[in-house]
């Protein structure tokens, strides 16, 4: 069973995981608008995984006996500058998010659950890995900054990610 403080604490984290598909969807919502349908294909993507995570705290929470009580969700930015911005944006969006995860971590170690440790440590990888797309691409704007056949060919590129449930323990003990 989870400990009250645990429990709020994830339940602030499934608020903050539907906050973060909120946001991505709203800068689909941008792209579409500015003419990148293939930016905005990758931004549907993210909301797809953050509405996973979010649904893999909520089961977790419900696996352990806690109570998930769901909080209204803050409204998101809804325009930027650029595509460079919002994948800034996103950037930093990540960073906050990780630091958040770690938080979790830290209240974890400090109420010695070591169920909410193995279950986070997933998504202690998984940030890794978001903070680093969203780095490359970063990158490849900066690369493609005053060559709009580079940020046209980039669209391109962005439009051919799927979403792909990823494998967690859950998932890969149910096969």
């Amino acid at each position: 069973m989870l400990t009250q403080k645990l429990n709020d604490a994830i339940n602030d984290q499934i608020n903050a995981e539907m906050y973060s598909a909120y946001l991505y969807l709203s800068m689909a919502a941008w792209f579409e608008s500015e003419n990148f349908p293939g930016f905005a294909n990758w931004m549907r993507v993210q909301v797809q995984e953050e509405t996973f995570h979010a649904m893999r705290f909520f089961d977790y929470v419900n696996s352990r006996n806690g109570r998930v009580i769901l909080s209204p969700i803050d409204g998101p930015p809804t325009s930027w500058e650029s595509v460079a911005d919002v994948f800034k944006a996103t950037l930093e969006h990540e960073e906050f998010v990780t630091s958040r995860i770690n938080k979790l971590m830290d209240l974890a170690i400090a109420e010695s659950d070591h169920a909410l440790k193995s279950h986070l440590q997933w998504f202690v990888d998984e940030q890794v890995e978001e903070e680093s797309n969203a780095n490359t691409i970063l990158g490849k704007l900066k690369l493609a900054q005053g060559a709009p056949q580079m940020l046209l060919m980039l669209d391109n590129e962005m439009a051919t990610r799927v979403y792909t449930p990823p494998v967690t323990p859950e998932t890969a003990a149910a096969q």
